[in-house]
């Protein structure tokens, strides 16, 4: 795969600031604990690397936050991607970075990927590094391991590539991305409440029974071959979770009833996006979109006492990209 593309018309390298967004994106997809990744038009972080007097990383700053997400270096997911360009190009060069966080936080969107995506993408062109796909699909692990909790990269590959992504696990990871149907448009219902990642990992355990295995597989290939034939039947058929949804479940009042809400409204499938606590539905069409985000809103207040932001988006087959260099 091939270098971001840039819509700010001005080649790589010849910058003293470059703004990069990278997408919101919803994982797992049912069966795909892990590998599978979409990618949202909306929402998206953003993230300014700019060149600064000094070594290393000299400033970080967040908006958008509240104020609760880490400014400390060594802790923040977009930090730790830009030293992973640095130190992946030898590069002693000072930068200072700016956070603008447009995900909301805990919200099974992949924040922290995005985060650490447009970190990645920012501090590689400011430096003309040149760097692949592959390559800052690694950098940008390395923050997301610390925003996450977990080395997976089921959120910051499709925010990376864009579009619907087969993560292949291993070293080097391997992005496959997969045709998209061109009616497809997603659905999120993002409730009043938070779910962190790492706790929500911890409840799986490392162990699944054989038939929830076979399930698992089955519906995973199942997906795969729906989305290559634009099979929306097959797509109803396979977009269920053995293993993480029923554990999850607990963590999100309402869900079976949310879910359940979108699937009436309309909804070829739906389930909860990567740990939770949104859920989201795959439409074919922005009406049925429109009607499942608000069955699953309606659905979140008389279940959970709980309001919802809605999120109605195509999916987005660009991934990151620079907004702006100078």
């Amino acid at each position: 795969m091939g270098r971001v593309a840039s819509s700010s018309g001005r080649p790589p390298g010849s910058a003293r600031s470059v703004r990069v967004f990278a997408p919101a994106s919803v994982s797992n997809l049912g069966p795909g604990f892990d590998i599978f990744g979409l990618a949202l038009e909306r929402p998206g972080d953003e993230v300014v690397v700019r060149a600064a007097p000094g070594s290393g990383i000299v400033s970080l700053t967040v908006t958008g936050d509240g104020g609760r997400v880490p400014t400390d270096p060594l802790r923040n997911a977009a930090a730790l991607a830009v030293q992973g360009v640095l130190d992946r190009l030898g590069a002693g060069a000072g930068v200072a970075i700016e956070v603008h966080k447009g995900i909301p936080l805990a919200s099974g969107l992949g924040g922290s990927a995005a985060s650490a995506v447009a970190g990645a993408v920012a501090a590689d062109a400011l430096l003309d590094g040149a760097l692949d796909r592959t390559a800052l699909l690694e950098c940008a692990l390395i923050g997301e391991s610390k925003g996450s909790g977990a080395d997976h990269a089921d959120n910051a590959a499709p925010s990376l590539a864009g579009g619907f992504v087969l993560v292949l696990q291993g070293r080097p990871p391997r992005m496959v991305q997969l045709p998209t149907p061109e009616e497809m448009v997603v659905a999120v219902a993002h409730p009043a409440l938070e779910v962190e990642t790492l706790g929500a990992r911890t409840i799986l355990g490392d162990t699944i029974p054989l038939g929830a295995g076979i399930l698992q597989w089955g519906n995973a290939a199942g997906l795969v071959a729906a989305f290559f034939r634009k099979d929306w039947d097959l797509i109803a058929r396979c977009v269920r979770d053995a293993v993480a949804e029923p554990a999850r479940a607990g963590l999100v009042p309402g869900f079976h009833r949310v879910k359940a809400a979108a699937l009436e409204a309309g909804a070829v499938a739906a389930g909860l996006s990567g740990s939770g606590p949104s859920v989201f539905a795959l439409c074919r069409g922005q009406l049925a979109a429109e009607a499942a985000a608000a069955a699953m809103a309606e659905a979140f207040m008389l279940e959970a006492g709980v309001e919802s932001d809605i999120v109605i988006s195509g999916t987005n087959a660009a991934g990151a990209r620079i907004l702006e260099m100078e």
